[in-house]
């Protein structure tokens, strides 16, 4: 007899009527006593009932996520499959990061990416991963010492809090002037880096984005995105780093959230598009050059935040950089990124 074929008659009879609310009080009960089978056991019956029109999947998805979140590390890794966190507010290899250190996950995990993604998420919560697991984001799994302490979300029992790292930030404005004039440059690598870092903000939400690369300042960039005046404020390169991995990590006001460790591959690539790095990713990667060069550019820019004028929002990234040229003499080229998303 397996699990799924074993008597559990609250349970069957909660499914078999669909009983929605019976259900999540089922699961609030069985983890309150941490019987982590009969939650398992929550999950496989009502991912079952999907195959007879019953739509129990809700109860199916927070089981999943409760398993990943507070499980033993056995139990948790089973929901980390190719099938499980569809509909979960946030990837399972995230949720799972959050409690279960890599000594205890390493044995349990299943080898394929999602065990790799679960890697790069304890590897960034200060892990070390001595294991061979394949570095599937192309990007090395312990951050390098240019990096920040990015910015990392909070699972609860029924939701996520991940605030934006510019929510604490206090400023010291200087309002500008824009200038014009500046020649623009159609840069597709920055493009697509920037639209693939917030894509989820304008795919499954309501988001918007504009953005200006040109050969000139930060007051020519601002200008190019048709602003007259502004106010600029100077980051870090460790706030900007953050704020943009952050984005990338975020699923905005609606879309689901894609995870810390694929918000960072988009901010390397994003700082490799902007450095030109882009073509020969693949060659620095293997030659061991890729990360000292992404750290280059990162440090090598200037960069500020600006305010246009408009409301806050909570989803934002209002961001402007000056990336110098290899020739010091040489007008630097400037990137303004604007992306909005709003609950409406």
């Amino acid at each position: 007899m397996t699990i799924e074929d074993d008597i559990d008659e609250e349970l069957d009879l909660l499914v078999a009527r669909a009983d929605l609310d019976g259900l999540i009080r089922l699961i609030d009960a069985r983890c309150e006593s941490r019987d982590w089978l009969g939650l398992w056991r929550v999950r496989q019956r009502s991912r079952a009932a999907l195959e007879t029109g019953r739509q129990v999947w809700p109860a199916a998805t927070l089981a999943e996520h409760r398993l990943a979140l507070l499980a033993d590390a056995d139990y948790a890794s089973r929901v980390v499959d190719e099938e499980a966190g569809r509909f979960s507010i946030g990837p399972l290899t995230e949720v799972i990061a959050q409690n279960h250190t890599w000594s205890e996950l390493r044995g349990s995990l299943p080898d394929g990416p999602r065990r790799s993604f679960v890697a790069y998420e304890r590897a960034l919560r200060g892990d070390t991963i001595d294991d061979d697991v394949f570095p599937v984001l192309d990007v090395p799994m312990s951050t390098c010492d240019w990096e920040p302490a990015y910015t990392l979300p909070r699972y609860h029992d029924v939701g996520v809090e991940c605030p934006s790292p510019a929510d604490t930030w206090r400023h010291n404005w200087d309002t500008i002037t824009t200038s014009g004039g500046a020649d623009e440059i159609d840069d597709p690598w920055v493009e697509q880096a920037f639209r693939s870092l917030v894509e989820t903000w304008t795919s499954s939400s309501n988001g918007r984005t504009d953005f200006a690369v040109v050969d000139g300042d930060a007051r020519a960039a601002l200008g190019a995105l048709g602003l007259t005046s502004a106010r600029l404020a100077p980051l870090s390169m460790n706030d900007a780093l953050d704020w943009i991995t952050w984005c990338g990590a975020s699923g905005g006001a609606h879309g689901r959230r894609r995870g810390t460790a694929t918000g960072r591959f988009s901010a390397w690539w994003l700082l490799a598009a902007l450095g030109g790095l882009t073509d020969d990713w693949d060659e620095l990667r293997e030659a061991g050059e890729l990360d000292p060069l992404i750290g280059a550019v990162a440090l090598g820019a200037t960069w500020w935040r600006f305010d246009d004028g408009s409301r806050p929002h909570a989803h934002e990234l209002c961001l402007v950089a000056e990336v110098p040229e290899n020739d010091e003499s040489a007008t630097p080229i400037s990137v303004a990124l604007l992306a909005r998303d709003h609950p409406g």
